[in-house]
Protein backbone atom coordinates (compact mmCIF):
# COMPACT_ATOMS: atom_id res chain seq x y z
CA UNK A 1 0.00 0.00 0.00
CA UNK A 2 3.21 2.00 0.01
CA UNK A 3 5.53 3.94 -2.29
CA UNK A 4 9.12 2.39 -0.92
CA UNK A 5 12.12 3.23 -1.62
CA UNK A 6 13.84 -0.77 -0.90
CA UNK A 7 17.76 -0.17 -0.60
CA UNK A 8 20.32 -2.91 -1.29
CA UNK A 9 21.78 -2.36 2.59
CA UNK A 10 25.30 -4.62 1.30
CA UNK A 11 25.52 -2.13 -1.31
CA UNK A 12 24.85 1.03 -0.28
CA UNK A 13 27.25 0.65 2.74
CA UNK A 14 29.89 -0.35 0.20
CA UNK A 15 29.80 2.73 -1.73
CA UNK A 16 29.43 4.80 1.13
CA UNK A 17 32.53 3.63 2.45
CA UNK A 18 34.36 3.76 -0.75
CA UNK A 19 33.70 7.76 -1.03
CA UNK A 20 34.71 8.36 2.17
CA UNK A 21 37.87 6.63 1.68
CA UNK A 22 38.36 8.25 -1.36
CA UNK A 23 37.59 12.13 0.17
CA UNK A 24 39.67 12.67 3.19
CA UNK A 25 38.29 15.37 5.17
CA UNK A 26 35.40 14.20 3.45
CA UNK A 27 31.98 16.44 5.04
CA UNK A 28 27.98 14.44 4.03
CA UNK A 29 25.90 16.85 3.56
CA UNK A 30 22.55 15.86 4.93
CA UNK A 31 19.34 18.24 4.16
CA UNK A 32 15.96 19.08 3.14
CA UNK A 33 14.10 15.39 2.59
CA UNK A 34 17.48 13.64 3.11
CA UNK A 35 18.04 12.59 -0.34
CA UNK A 36 14.83 10.41 0.16
CA UNK A 37 16.34 8.38 3.14
CA UNK A 38 15.58 10.86 5.92
CA UNK A 39 17.76 13.40 7.84
CA UNK A 40 17.98 11.26 10.87
CA UNK A 41 19.28 7.75 8.45
CA UNK A 42 21.82 9.87 7.24
CA UNK A 43 22.56 11.59 10.38
CA UNK A 44 22.92 8.00 11.68
CA UNK A 45 25.41 6.46 8.47
CA UNK A 46 27.61 9.84 8.70
CA UNK A 47 28.34 8.90 12.36
CA UNK A 48 29.09 5.14 10.76
CA UNK A 49 31.47 6.82 8.55
CA UNK A 50 33.59 8.08 11.99
CA UNK A 51 33.76 11.75 9.90
CA UNK A 52 34.17 14.60 12.30
CA UNK A 53 31.80 16.78 10.60
CA UNK A 54 28.48 17.05 8.43
CA UNK A 55 26.56 19.93 7.56
CA UNK A 56 23.12 20.32 7.29
CA UNK A 57 21.10 22.96 4.87
CA UNK A 58 19.16 25.01 7.63
CA UNK A 59 19.09 25.51 11.18
CA UNK A 60 15.94 24.07 11.41
CA UNK A 61 17.19 20.47 10.37
CA UNK A 62 20.11 20.46 13.57
CA UNK A 63 17.30 19.03 15.99
CA UNK A 64 16.35 16.10 13.62
CA UNK A 65 20.65 15.22 13.46
CA UNK A 66 22.04 16.43 16.29
CA UNK A 67 21.14 13.78 18.38
CA UNK A 68 21.95 11.13 16.00
CA UNK A 69 25.56 12.68 14.80
CA UNK A 70 27.65 13.38 17.73
CA UNK A 71 30.17 15.49 15.69
CA UNK A 72 30.41 19.43 14.28
CA UNK A 73 27.69 20.47 12.54
CA UNK A 74 28.40 22.76 9.63
CA UNK A 75 24.71 24.74 8.38
CA UNK A 76 25.33 25.41 4.74
CA UNK A 77 22.54 28.32 5.02
CA UNK A 78 24.53 31.48 5.62
CA UNK A 79 24.02 33.09 9.59
CA UNK A 80 22.08 36.01 9.65
CA UNK A 81 20.89 38.50 12.81
CA UNK A 82 17.38 37.24 12.66
CA UNK A 83 14.90 34.27 12.36
CA UNK A 84 15.99 30.20 13.12
CA UNK A 85 19.94 31.04 13.60
CA UNK A 86 19.14 32.59 16.69
CA UNK A 87 16.32 29.82 17.96
CA UNK A 88 19.29 27.31 18.38
CA UNK A 89 19.20 25.08 21.58
CA UNK A 90 22.56 26.46 23.62
CA UNK A 91 23.72 22.95 24.53
CA UNK A 92 24.24 22.98 20.64
CA UNK A 93 26.67 25.91 19.89
CA UNK A 94 29.58 24.09 21.02
CA UNK A 95 29.10 22.10 18.12
CA UNK A 96 28.21 23.91 15.48
CA UNK A 97 30.08 25.49 12.34
CA UNK A 98 28.46 28.71 10.98
CA UNK A 99 28.38 29.89 7.41
CA UNK A 100 29.04 33.59 7.39
CA UNK A 101 28.65 35.62 4.09
CA UNK A 102 28.78 39.12 4.94
CA UNK A 103 30.91 41.36 6.31
CA UNK A 104 28.23 42.70 8.92
CA UNK A 105 26.71 39.75 9.57
CA UNK A 106 30.54 38.85 10.74
CA UNK A 107 30.56 41.82 13.11
CA UNK A 108 26.78 40.35 14.18
CA UNK A 109 27.85 37.25 15.29
CA UNK A 110 30.90 37.94 16.80
CA UNK A 111 28.65 40.50 19.27
CA UNK A 112 26.24 37.78 19.96
CA UNK A 113 28.35 34.42 20.21
CA UNK A 114 31.95 35.60 20.90
CA UNK A 115 33.12 31.66 20.48
CA UNK A 116 30.75 30.92 17.70
CA UNK A 117 33.06 29.14 14.65
CA UNK A 118 32.39 30.05 11.52
CA UNK A 119 33.64 29.62 7.70
CA UNK A 120 33.95 32.44 5.49
CA UNK A 121 31.97 32.23 2.43
CA UNK A 122 33.50 33.48 -0.77
CA UNK A 123 31.42 34.44 -3.65
CA UNK A 124 31.74 32.52 -6.66
CA UNK A 125 30.47 32.10 -10.00
CA UNK A 126 27.06 31.02 -8.93
CA UNK A 127 26.55 34.54 -7.29
CA UNK A 128 24.60 32.92 -4.51
CA UNK A 129 25.86 34.04 -1.26
CA UNK A 130 29.16 34.89 -0.89
CA UNK A 131 32.00 37.16 0.24
CA UNK A 132 33.64 39.20 -2.95
CA UNK A 133 37.74 40.13 -2.62
CA UNK A 134 36.64 43.79 -1.49
CA UNK A 135 34.31 42.09 1.48
CA UNK A 136 37.26 39.53 2.33
CA UNK A 137 40.21 42.06 3.04
CA UNK A 138 37.47 43.49 5.01
CA UNK A 139 36.77 40.64 7.17
CA UNK A 140 40.25 39.89 7.83
CA UNK A 141 40.47 43.70 9.33
CA UNK A 142 37.35 42.65 11.70
CA UNK A 143 38.91 39.29 12.77
CA UNK A 144 42.26 41.07 13.31
CA UNK A 145 45.79 39.29 14.53
CA UNK A 146 45.18 35.59 14.63
CA UNK A 147 41.86 36.16 12.91
CA UNK A 148 39.42 34.95 15.52
CA UNK A 149 41.72 32.08 15.86
CA UNK A 150 40.33 28.43 16.60
CA UNK A 151 36.55 30.08 15.87
CA UNK A 152 37.65 30.91 12.47
CA UNK A 153 37.10 27.43 10.72
CA UNK A 154 37.94 28.01 6.88
CA UNK A 155 36.60 28.88 3.95
CA UNK A 156 33.59 27.83 2.18
CA UNK A 157 33.23 27.68 -1.86
CA UNK A 158 29.66 26.76 -3.45
CA UNK A 159 30.67 26.02 -6.97
CA UNK A 160 28.18 25.20 -9.56
CA UNK A 161 26.74 22.34 -11.16
CA UNK A 162 27.50 23.59 -14.65
CA UNK A 163 29.69 20.84 -17.05
CA UNK A 164 33.91 21.34 -16.91
CA UNK A 165 36.15 22.03 -14.58
CA UNK A 166 35.91 24.88 -11.93
CA UNK A 167 39.07 24.28 -11.06
CA UNK A 168 40.74 27.94 -12.41
CA UNK A 169 37.62 29.42 -10.11
CA UNK A 170 39.09 27.65 -7.11
CA UNK A 171 42.32 28.49 -7.48
CA UNK A 172 41.16 32.08 -8.30
CA UNK A 173 39.70 32.78 -4.65
CA UNK A 174 42.23 30.55 -3.06
CA UNK A 175 44.43 33.53 -4.44
CA UNK A 176 42.05 36.04 -2.77
CA UNK A 177 42.25 34.38 0.85
CA UNK A 178 45.87 34.36 0.36
CA UNK A 179 45.80 38.10 -0.40
CA UNK A 180 43.57 38.89 2.87
CA UNK A 181 46.37 37.13 4.62
CA UNK A 182 44.05 34.37 6.08
CA UNK A 183 46.05 31.74 4.86
CA UNK A 184 47.41 30.41 7.96
CA UNK A 185 48.97 26.59 8.55
CA UNK A 186 46.24 24.47 6.99
CA UNK A 187 43.93 26.53 6.41
CA UNK A 188 40.89 24.59 5.41
CA UNK A 189 38.93 24.71 2.26
CA UNK A 190 34.88 23.83 2.31
CA UNK A 191 34.30 23.08 -1.10
CA UNK A 192 31.36 21.52 -3.20
CA UNK A 193 30.72 19.98 -6.45
CA UNK A 194 34.23 19.17 -7.56
CA UNK A 195 34.97 15.67 -9.04
CA UNK A 196 36.93 13.53 -7.44
CA UNK A 197 40.33 14.12 -10.21
CA UNK A 198 39.76 18.12 -9.58
CA UNK A 199 39.93 17.20 -5.72
CA UNK A 200 42.99 15.19 -5.89
CA UNK A 201 44.78 17.84 -7.84
CA UNK A 202 43.33 20.90 -5.48
CA UNK A 203 44.87 18.96 -2.87
CA UNK A 204 48.15 18.69 -5.23
CA UNK A 205 48.35 22.61 -5.70
CA UNK A 206 47.46 23.53 -2.23
CA UNK A 207 49.30 21.09 -0.01
CA UNK A 208 49.47 23.86 2.50
CA UNK A 209 45.63 23.80 2.73
CA UNK A 210 43.21 21.44 4.04
CA UNK A 211 40.67 20.67 1.82
CA UNK A 212 37.06 19.66 3.08
CA UNK A 213 34.98 18.30 0.48
CA UNK A 214 31.04 18.57 0.95
CA UNK A 215 29.71 15.81 -0.57
CA UNK A 216 25.72 14.90 -0.65
CA UNK A 217 24.55 13.24 -3.95
CA UNK A 218 27.63 11.43 -4.64
CA UNK A 219 27.56 10.06 -1.76
CA UNK A 220 24.02 9.22 -0.94
CA UNK A 221 22.82 8.71 -4.38
CA UNK A 222 25.99 7.64 -6.19
CA UNK A 223 25.74 4.24 -6.49
CA UNK A 224 21.48 3.97 -8.42
CA UNK A 225 22.26 0.48 -8.84
CA UNK A 226 21.48 -0.19 -4.98
CA UNK A 227 18.32 1.99 -4.96
CA UNK A 228 15.15 0.36 -6.30
CA UNK A 229 11.87 2.47 -6.01
CA UNK A 230 8.46 0.76 -6.43
CA UNK A 231 4.48 1.51 -5.91
CA UNK A 232 1.57 -0.48 -4.86
CA UNK A 233 -1.37 -1.72 -7.32
CA UNK A 234 -4.61 -0.34 -5.25
CA UNK A 235 -7.06 -1.43 -7.23
CA UNK A 236 -7.26 -2.54 -11.47
CA UNK A 237 -10.94 -1.12 -13.23
CA UNK A 238 -11.51 -2.31 -17.10
CA UNK A 239 -13.05 0.52 -19.23
CA UNK A 240 -14.47 1.15 -22.79
CA UNK A 241 -14.02 3.76 -24.57
CA UNK A 242 -16.23 6.37 -23.11
CA UNK A 243 -16.54 5.19 -19.42
CA UNK A 244 -16.50 8.23 -17.16
CA UNK A 245 -13.84 8.02 -14.16
CA UNK A 246 -11.99 10.36 -11.93
CA UNK A 247 -12.29 13.30 -9.69
CA UNK A 248 -12.76 15.03 -12.91
CA UNK A 249 -14.89 12.86 -14.76
CA UNK A 250 -12.61 12.46 -17.68
CA UNK A 251 -14.02 9.57 -20.77
CA UNK A 252 -11.87 6.64 -21.42
CA UNK A 253 -10.05 7.70 -24.91
CA UNK A 254 -10.32 3.63 -25.99
CA UNK A 255 -10.78 0.20 -24.21
CA UNK A 256 -8.49 -0.79 -21.71
CA UNK A 257 -7.89 -0.51 -17.85
CA UNK A 258 -7.28 2.07 -14.91
CA UNK A 259 -4.40 1.03 -12.64
CA UNK A 260 -4.89 2.68 -9.29
CA UNK A 261 -1.48 2.77 -7.96
CA UNK A 262 0.09 4.53 -4.58
CA UNK A 263 1.92 7.78 -5.18
CA UNK A 264 0.93 11.27 -5.57
CA UNK A 265 1.56 14.47 -5.50
CA UNK A 266 1.98 14.17 -1.18
CA UNK A 267 4.90 12.21 -2.34
CA UNK A 268 6.35 14.36 -4.70
CA UNK A 269 4.81 12.46 -7.51
CA UNK A 270 3.57 14.88 -10.93
CA UNK A 271 5.48 17.69 -8.91
CA UNK A 272 8.52 18.92 -11.38
CA UNK A 273 11.23 20.94 -10.72
CA UNK A 274 12.89 22.74 -13.57
CA UNK A 275 15.98 20.43 -14.94
CA UNK A 276 18.36 23.88 -16.13
CA UNK A 277 18.96 21.10 -19.26
CA UNK A 278 18.54 23.77 -22.15
CA UNK A 279 20.00 20.94 -24.40
CA UNK A 280 17.74 21.00 -28.21
CA UNK A 281 17.00 17.47 -26.84
CA UNK A 282 15.36 18.74 -23.44
CA UNK A 283 13.96 21.12 -25.27
CA UNK A 284 12.02 18.73 -27.85
CA UNK A 285 10.98 16.60 -24.91
CA UNK A 286 9.37 19.77 -23.03
CA UNK A 287 7.97 20.66 -26.21
CA UNK A 288 6.39 16.98 -26.57
CA UNK A 289 5.24 16.74 -23.35
CA UNK A 290 3.40 19.99 -23.59
CA UNK A 291 1.64 18.93 -27.08
CA UNK A 292 0.77 15.52 -24.60
CA UNK A 293 -1.19 17.66 -21.67
CA UNK A 294 -2.77 19.87 -23.98
CA UNK A 295 -4.79 16.75 -25.25
CA UNK A 296 -4.88 15.41 -21.78
CA UNK A 297 -2.37 12.60 -21.38
CA UNK A 298 1.01 13.26 -19.44
CA UNK A 299 3.89 10.28 -19.07
CA UNK A 300 3.94 9.36 -15.71
CA UNK A 301 6.83 7.76 -13.86
CA UNK A 302 5.44 4.40 -13.40
CA UNK A 303 6.49 1.55 -15.43
CA UNK A 304 3.85 -1.27 -16.24
CA UNK A 305 4.65 -4.03 -18.66
CA UNK A 306 8.10 -2.70 -19.58
CA UNK A 307 6.58 0.92 -20.40
CA UNK A 308 6.15 4.36 -18.58
CA UNK A 309 2.31 4.44 -18.34
CA UNK A 310 0.28 7.50 -18.72
CA UNK A 311 -1.62 9.15 -16.23
CA UNK A 312 -5.49 8.53 -16.56
CA UNK A 313 -5.62 11.88 -15.08
CA UNK A 314 -3.32 14.49 -12.72
CA UNK A 315 -1.99 12.62 -9.39
CA UNK A 316 -4.22 12.71 -6.25
CA UNK A 317 -2.79 13.39 -2.94
CA UNK A 318 -1.75 9.59 -2.23
CA UNK A 319 -2.38 7.73 -5.20
CA UNK A 320 -2.35 8.14 -8.55
CA UNK A 321 -4.90 6.63 -11.80
CA UNK A 322 -2.69 5.15 -14.85
CA UNK A 323 -4.61 4.16 -18.46
CA UNK A 324 -3.21 0.73 -19.59
CA UNK A 325 -4.35 0.24 -23.35
CA UNK A 326 -5.50 -2.92 -24.62
CA UNK A 327 -3.71 -5.94 -24.81
CA UNK A 328 -0.73 -4.85 -22.18
CA UNK A 329 -0.04 -7.23 -19.22
CA UNK A 330 -2.90 -6.05 -16.29
CA UNK A 331 -1.12 -6.24 -13.15
CA UNK A 332 -2.58 -7.69 -9.99
CA UNK A 333 -3.85 -5.98 -7.14
CA UNK A 334 -0.78 -6.00 -4.58
CA UNK A 335 1.65 -6.37 -7.38
CA UNK A 336 4.48 -3.81 -7.21
CA UNK A 337 5.49 -1.54 -10.00
CA UNK A 338 8.66 0.48 -10.73
CA UNK A 339 8.59 3.82 -10.47
CA UNK A 340 11.57 6.45 -11.89
CA UNK A 341 11.48 9.41 -9.10
CA UNK A 342 13.49 12.47 -8.22
CA UNK A 343 15.29 11.63 -4.59
CA UNK A 344 15.53 15.29 -3.72
CA UNK A 345 11.99 16.08 -4.68
CA UNK A 346 10.60 12.48 -2.97
CA UNK A 347 8.73 11.47 -0.17
CA UNK A 348 8.45 7.78 0.70
CA UNK A 349 6.16 5.86 3.08
CA UNK A 350 8.75 3.24 3.74
CA UNK A 351 12.43 3.14 3.46
CA UNK A 352 13.39 -0.33 3.41
CA UNK A 353 17.09 -1.41 3.97
CA UNK A 354 18.15 -4.63 3.20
Amino acid sequence: MSLTLTVDGDRWRTHLKEVAGEQPGLVPVAKGNGYGFGLARLARKAAWLGVDTMAVGTYDELPEVSSRFPGGLLVLTPWRPFGAALDVDDSLQTRLVHTVSRVEDLRALRERQPDARFVLELRTSMLRHGLTARDLREAADVLGPGHGGRRFRGIALHLPLASGSHLAEVHRLVDEVVGAGLAGSRTAIWVSHLTGDELARLRTSHADFEIRPRIGTQLWLGDRGALRVTATVLDVHAVERGDVFGYRGRSAPKSGHVVVVSGGTAHGIGLEAPTGDSSIKARAATIARGGLDAVGFVRSPFTIDGKQRLFAEPPHMQASMLFLPSGAHVPAVGDQVDVRVRYTATTFDRVVVT
